[in-house]
């Protein structure tokens, strides 16, 4: 499913991960946190990043005979590294 979506939108693989961890961060925060970001807000950002990598490694498993756990650890963060400073400049009142 990951290849249809990168074949139908013009963006590569690490800008999708970005765009996905942004995305899950902002509409939790906008649906359960009224607008307020915290620590909770990162939860549902790390299981939808460790979720997708889940299938790609099966994916990798299938395709490559091996797991690429390097790969995985690169898209895990680049799905929530923007979120997480979100949350910690939020957090430390950078975001005024």
């Amino acid at each position: 499913m990951k290849i249809h979506v990168l074949n139908a939108v013009d963006l590569s693989r690490d800008a999708i991960h970005i765009y996905v961890g942004m995305a899950v961060l902002l509409l939790f925060v906008i649906i359960f946190q009224k607008g307020r970001f915290s620590l909770v807000s990162l939860i549902p950002v790390c299981v939808v990043a460790i979720v997708m990598e889940v299938f790609d490694l099966y994916d990798d498993s299938r395709t490559f005979g091996y797991m690429r756990w390097d790969a995985s650890l690169h898209d895990v963060i680049n799905t929530v590294f923007w979120p997480a400073l979100l949350v910690f400049l939020a957090r430390f009142n950078f975001l005024k």
